[in-house]
């Protein structure tokens, strides 16, 4: 599976990235205290959030692959069935983590975001559109200099933003885009 950061940066492969990367732990060479480093510029923020995914990937095979390999063999379904069992189960088992990783309140906004995050891209895929964009395209219609302030212009876009979200759409077959996702959420019963 590739993402939109698996290509090229810099003139470097994702091989190269991995060899020049900074380590983000740093060890006291007199204590020997660990101490996590936090970078702050865009650059590192890009970095940590997406660049180290593949190498994420890569650690959760070695830690997960033998055994899930090994559930997916015991089963008697057919390869096809096989396969979409180890699907699950590794998409499952990188959900459970992320959970496991943060507070409760964290992990209960997270979930919440991941639902409708799902639930959109499935109603992207269902009609064949881009939902996000198309709200981009309804909102550049409002310009900074037809309003007197900045609140009057941040209010006329929290407006329109609002209404397009609960407007029929074309591309829905007519259907308002929070109505759509809310299906979808109620499809897979992730509005429970």
């Amino acid at each position: 599976m590739t993402t939109k950061k698996d290509e090229k940066q810099d003139g470097q492969s994702i091989d190269e990235l991995f060899n020049t990367a900074q380590p983000k732990v740093k060890v006291d060479p007199n204590t020997g205290l660990i101490e996590q480093v936090f970078e702050d510029d865009e650059v590192n923020l890009n970095k940590q959030i997406w660049e180290k995914n593949p190498r994420r990937s890569q650690a959760m095979a070695d830690l997960w692959y033998d055994e899930l390999q090994k559930a997916v063999e015991e089963e008697t379904q057919d390869e096809e069935g096989k396969r979409h069992l180890a699907f699950l189960m590794s998409v499952n088992s990188v959900m459970d983590m992320i959970m496991g990783c943060v507070p409760d309140d964290i992990a209960l906004e997270i979930s919440y975001a991941l639902d409708h995050t799902i639930a959109l891209a499935l109603v992207n895929k269902k009609y064949d559109c881009d939902l996000l964009e198309e709200e981009k395209k309804a909102v550049s219609i409002v310009k900074r200099e037809d309003y007197d302030t900045d609140d009057d212009y941040a209010r006329a876009i929290e407006a329109i933003d609002d209404h397009w979200w609960t407007i029929s759409q074309p591309q829905l077959d007519m259907r308002n885009a929070n109505d759509a996702i809310l299906e979808m959420l109620a499809k897979y019963k992730l509005n429970e």
